[in-house]
């Protein structure tokens, strides 16, 4: 996990924050790696046994016995087979967070178990491994979701769509490839720290 907690560095832009940059076990991927031979996440509810989400929580137990943990400010974030697996966090244990970002992922398997919350979603035009197209319409219907008016710039790449419950979606579409953006980490923390569970 160093090279996630070097690439990422959320303690470095939120040192108040409790970061846990969680490690996945070898897992099937749906577009890459289907041999299994290298870490992921589970792709839907009830598959590898809900290893992964009973992973999720134990670890948030855990920290709850050994640190002071803000109920009203817990978050998820992944890129790429984590993004999706972000996605599933909301759908199955939403209650818990204030807000989610994902990038490169999409929702399809979760989105009809989301309720609505914070959400800001990373994209790429040139995303050749997760179609930007398969992106947008997660995008298209998170809005639906979280009931969202029309969009304001606001960051660098960033379209914030306001919504009426209280459940923003921001937009952050970038012209790279599936590549997390260098900028991303910081907008990511903005965003969180803009949004608490009330």
């Amino acid at each position: 996990m160093n090279h996630a907690a070097r690439t990422f560095a959320y303690q470095r832009r939120w040192p108040e924050a409790i970061v846990v940059y969680m490690q996945g076990l070898k897992t099937p991927g749906r577009l890459t790696d289907p041999q299994g031979k290298r870490p992921g996440w589970q792709h839907a509810i009830g598959e590898q046994g809900d290893r992964d989400l009973k992973f999720f929580d134990a670890v948030l137990a855990s920290l709850k016995q050994d640190y002071r943990v803000d109920e009203k400010r817990i978050y998820a974030t992944g890129h790429s087979n984590g993004g999706a697996f972000t996605y599933l966090l909301w759908a199955a244990r939403g209650d818990r967070f204030a807000a989610f970002a994902a990038s490169s992922a999409t929702a399809a398997r979760s989105l009809r178990m989301l309720k609505p919350k914070p959400v800001m979603h990373i994209a790429g035009r040139a995303d050749a491994l997760v179609k930007f197209a398969w992106q947008q319409r997660t995008m298209d219907a998170l809005r639906r979701l979280n009931q969202c008016g029309d969009g304001q710039p606001w960051e660098k790449w960033c379209t914030s769509y306001p919504s009426e419950i209280g459940a923003p979606v921001v937009t952050f579409i970038h012209p790279g490839s599936h590549r997390f953006p260098a900028d991303a980490p910081a907008t990511i923390v903005k965003f969180f720290k803009a949004h608490a569970k009330p």
